[in-house]
Formats: C-alpha cells, sequence, structure tokens
C-alpha cells in the first residue's frame, strides 16, 4: 500500500489565481438625446447626394461622491451631415440633420490602483459602452429617413494620449 502526503490546505494559495478587474457598470443610461432636421421637410426634396458626415466624440468624467468610488462616465457624441460642396472643395451646403447622444454608464472602481484608475474610466469603460451609443446613432438617423450612420470604431487609448498630450505637452528642450 501507498501512502501520499497531502499538504495541508493553504487558503492564500487556493484563493491565489488572477486578481479580479477592480470594475463594475452599474448601469448605463441615455442621459441626453436630440435629433433635428433644421431645413425640415424640404431637405428631403432637394438632397441629391449623400450628405458629407462629420463625428465628434468625447468622453467626460464625474466623480458622483467626494470619497466613494462610484463614476459617472459619459460618452458624448455628436454626428452633424451637411450636403456635399456643388463644386470639388467648395463650402458644404445646408446642414442636413445633427444627432447629439449622450451615454452615460454608473462605474464602480473597487480597490484600483490609483494608476488605473484614469485609464479605466476614460478608456475601459467607453470601450464598453461604445457599441450602445453606436446602435443608438445608428437607429436614430434611420428613424429620421437617412440612410443609418454607422460610427466607425474608436480608438480610446488614442483619444486618451492626445487628450493628455493636449494638456501635459512635454516642454522644449535639446538633446
Amino acid at each position: 500500500m501507498s501512502e501520499t502526503n497531502t499538504p495541508p490546505a493553504n487558503d492564500a494559495m487556493e484563493n491565489a489565481g488572477p486578481p479580479g478587474i477592480p470594475l463594475t457598470i452599474n448601469l448605463q443610461y441615455t442621459k441626453d438625446l436630440s435629433f433635428e432636421v433644421p431645413a425640415g421637410a424640404a431637405i428631403f426634396r432637394t438632397l441629391r447626394n449623400p450628405p458629407q458626415v462629420g463625428v465628434n466624440i468625447d468622453v467626460k468624467v464625474e466623480s458622483l461622491e467626494e470619497n466613494d468610488p462610484v463614476y459617472e462616465v459619459t460618452l458624448v457624441t455628436r454626428v452633424e451631415a451637411s450636403e456635399a460642396p456643388e463644386q470639388e472643395g467648395g463650402k458644404p451646403g445646408r446642414t442636413v440633420f445633427i444627432a447629439e447622444l449622450s451615454y452615460a454608464a454608473i462605474v464602480t472602481l473597487t480597490n484600483a490602483p490609483q494608476e488605473l484608475i484614469e485609464p479605466l474610466l476614460l478608456i475601459e469603460v467607453p470601450r464598453l459602452i461604445f457599441p450602445f451609443a453606436r446602435g443608438i446613432i445608428s437607429d436614430i438617423t434611420r428613424d429620421g429617413g437617412f440612410p443609418p450612420v454607422v460610427l466607425a470604431p474608436i480608438d480610446f487609448m488614442a483619444l486618451w494620449q492626445s487628450k493628455r498630450a493636449a494638456q501635459f505637452p512635454e516642454p522644449a528642450g535639446h538633446a
């Protein structure tokens, strides 16, 4: 008969595993939504070519309570379409439509290291809620009588880095 020695149970070893993500999305909601066709019905009669569409996206973060790791992260999206210029390089024509959406998430950060708070709030949360905002923009432009605007994927890391560079420009120096 052979004997096997079982090492004593070690709670620390049993619970050792990959650390959990310190982020919980509590809820998501449409904070503000607007769609307008400034020219009204006339635009449908006169629009001959697909409009030129411009998109502007920003991320805003607000702490809900002091000393509490609960935040509201808002993805602010503005889509504006204009009539294509009559000639190459000309001025765009009338505004065809404007869609504005503020889509928010309430999130809790649990024991997040200080250096991860900003990237979690400005990169990870927007990345997670973007598909929902994208769907709303697509639906509202289609329901407004136009071809749906399908937003291209956004690199929130690059957006965050460009905002940081604008806030903290590198000092000019000699190498």
